[in-house]
């Protein structure tokens, strides 16, 4: 098993782990580190729609867990 699929895995666990969680702050640190990890892999793979896919969902999580902060000022 390559360091890719590795990382790939933890990606894919980080995000499963995120859906369970009730805290929508650690659901949004969960779904970044974890799509961050899946970004790596679809690069590995070099899937385009998979790399675009992935950049979506990460920069939502990122923009979701900043309007969430901002919320609570």
């Amino acid at each position: 098993m390559t360091i890719f699929k590795i990382i790939g895995a933890i990606g894919l666990i980080l995000i499963s782990i995120g859906i369970i969680t009730k805290q929508r702050k650690r659901q949004d640190i969960f779904y970044i580190i974890g799509g961050l990890c899946l970004e790596v892999y679809s690069i590995y793979l070099g899937d385009v729609i998979f790399i675009i896919l992935q950049i979506i969902f990460t920069i939502a999580a990122i923009y979701d867990l900043i309007k969430l902060t901002i919320n609570k000022k």
